[in-house]
C-alpha cells in the first residue's frame, strides 16, 4: 500500500471527506510522526505496533570496488515493532487465504516450490 493507496482508502470510507482533506488528513499524521521520530520519541498504536529509534554504532567498512577501509559514521535509523494483534491478524488472514487457495481444484500448493528447469 502506497501514500496515495490509504490517501485514496481514506476518502472512499470517509464519504464525508474530499481527496484534498483526505490528502491533507494522511499527510498530517505522518509529519507529526516523523517529528516525534525525530525528537527521539517512542510512537505507540495499541494494536498496531511501536516506532522507535535504533542507534547504530560506527564501524569500519569496506568499499567493494577497491577494497580500501572506510570508517561509516553513526546513525539512527526508524524501527518498527508489530503489536500482538497486528501479528495475529496477519497471521491469520494469510492461513485462510493459503487454506482458500489449496481448497480449490487445479490450485497449485504454494507451500511447494516447483521445479526448476
Amino acid at each position: 500500500m502506497t501514500r496515495s493507496d490509504l490517501v485514496e482508502e481514506l476518502a472512499a470510507r470517509f464519504g464525508q471527506l474530499t481527496h484534498r482533506d483526505a490528502e491533507y488528513a494522511v499527510k498530517t499524521i505522518l509529519d507529526a510522526m516523523s517529528d516525534a521520530l525525530v525528537r527521539g520519541h517512542r510512537i505507540e498504536i495499541r494494536g498496531f505496533g511501536s516506532f522507535s529509534i535504533n542507534r547504530r554504532s560506527p564501524r569500519m567498512g569496506r568499499n567493494p570496488r577497491s577494497g580500501e577501509s572506510v570508517a561509516i559514521p553513526e546513525k539512527r535509523v526508524p524501527h518498527f515493532k508489530p503489536g500482538k494483534a497486528l501479528r495475529e491478524a496477519v497471521d491469520q488472514r494469510t492461513r485462510e487465504l493459503e487454506e482458500a487457495a489449496a481448497a480449490r481444484p487445479g490450485a497449485a500448493n504454494p507451500s511447494v516450490e516447483s521445479p526448476r528447469h
